[in-house]
């Protein structure tokens, strides 16, 4: 099921918590105004294909652009078929991963949960 806001359907939703912890990496980079975060798909990993991300502030005219939590989500035409319905959380706690991938599309991951195939 495709996830929407406002009837429009969602590439990539971000929990509140990833969104404050990509707010306070961008701090950290010099970036304090439109906060975004670039997602892509590359090919690698152990399972074939492998998440990108990257502080940004700079859009880009193919990107498909969701705002959430006061960040922009920025992803490619490319990327964007693989991540449709994807849910990005942050877990920081005693087994924290960092930024987890909650994608219905990935048919296999491998144990770090970087990387998957469809």
């Amino acid at each position: 099921m495709a996830i929407t806001q406002d009837g429009v359907e969602l590439g990539v939703k971000i929990s509140e918590k990833a969104a404050q912890k990509i707010k306070q990496f961008a701090v950290k980079d010099g970036v304090t105004e439109n906060v975004g975060l670039r997602v892509a798909v590359k090919g690698g990993g152990c399972s074939g294909l492998t998440y990108d991300l990257a502080i940004t502030d700079q859009e880009l005219p193919s990107d498909k652009i969701v705002e959430q939590h006061g960040v922009k989500v920025m992803v490619d035409k490319k990327s964007y078929i693989y991540l449709v319905g994807t849910e990005l959380e942050f877990s920081d706690g005693l087994n924290g991963k960092g930024f987890v991938f909650n994608n219905p599309n990935a048919k296999k991951t491998c144990g770090c949960g970087t990387s998957f195939s469809i």
